[in-house]
């Protein structure tokens, strides 16, 4: 079976954590025998979120004195790609005898997208109120609520196509586990010169639902910090779901910069392949597979 999972940046990080490399190291290293053993038995593409990561380099780019300008971030999201996957090559590589490549990945977007004019993507740790508003006078961001706290938000337009989703297909098929299109991939547009970066973050959910349709996927897991997707959440009455349909999961309404993106890649996915989906947490990864666990979405 050929399975696509898309891991959380808050479940490598758990929210409101300091973003030290250890306790990532150490969280990579808690979840790596599940996901090796899923590995062992299917082919496997990890696409990995970077929220955190990719923040907290864009704070320390913007405050280096030694730079003219920031590094923008297209750029960070390379280097996220390259440090994650590491951090899982070399996790994974102590369960599994069959060899883990991470490939740096570039994703195609619109640049007429008009999420580039109303930026959602959560990036970097969270701050309360006076925090936040200091920090998007420094640097001129913006801000947004997420739960009791402020995030940045950074635009994230809708992924169009994988350019390295080739490559990984062929190393499936040579019994590799591929990390594809870390921090939903570099986000790049087409010009007459070929491939060129822009500002912004693609969502993962959603640019591994399109890697899963593209590499004809029989089942795309989404694993985050929660055990399931919840109605109401952060309330009295919130409740998990278990086993629902596309169309009951479409008619919920979920917050833009943290479930609902994931909802809305699950459903994609079911809708257009007809397999299956899931979402759950990272530590229940081989319950999740085998559809004991999270919430299960069929068409």
């Amino acid at each position: 079976m050929r399975v696509v999972i898309a891991l959380g940046g808050n479940a490598l990080l758990p929210r409101g954590q300091r973003p030290d490399w250890q306790p990532q190291v150490d969280q990579v290293a808690r979840v790596a025998g599940a996901l090796a053993e899923l590995a062992a038995a299917h082919e496997v593409v990890l696409v990995h979120g970077n929220g955190p990561q990719v923040g907290l380099l864009a704070l320390e780019s913007a405050a280096d004195p030694s730079l003219t300008h920031p590094y923008p971030l297209d750029e960070l999201v390379a280097e996220t790609q390259g440090l994650i996957g590491y951090w899982l090559q070399q996790a994974l590589g102590r369960h599994l005898r069959t060899p883990v490549i991470t490939v740096v990945t570039q994703t195609v977007v619109d640049a007429a997208d008009p999420a580039f004019a109303d930026p959602t993507k959560f990036v970097g740790s969270v701050y309360d109120e006076l925090e936040a508003k200091e920090l998007a006078r420094v640097h001129d961001w913006t801000f947004g609520r997420d739960g009791d706290s402020w995030r940045r938000v950074v635009a994230s337009p809708a992924p169009r196509r994988i350019v390295e989703v080739g490559t990984a297909d062929h190393l499936l098929r040579s019994g590799i586990t591929v990390v594809l299109a870390g921090g939903g991939g570099i986000p790049v547009v087409e010009t007459r010169d070929g491939l060129e970066g822009v500002e912004a973050v693609v969502d993962k959910d959603l640019a591994a639902a399109l890697a899963a349709k593209e590499l004809g996927a029989d089942l795309f897991l989404v694993l985050t910090d929660v055990p399931a997707v919840m109605t109401d959440f952060g309330t009295a009455d919130q409740r998990a779901l278990g086993e629902v349909s596309v169309s009951d999961l479409e008619s919920l309404d979920f917050p833009a910069g943290s479930m609902g993106p994931k909802v809305e890649a699950v459903c994609e996915f079911v809708r257009r392949s007809g397999s299956r989906a899931a979402i759950g947490s990272l530590e229940e990864a081989l319950a999740i597979c085998a559809g004991t666990s999270g919430t299960q979405v069929r068409p």
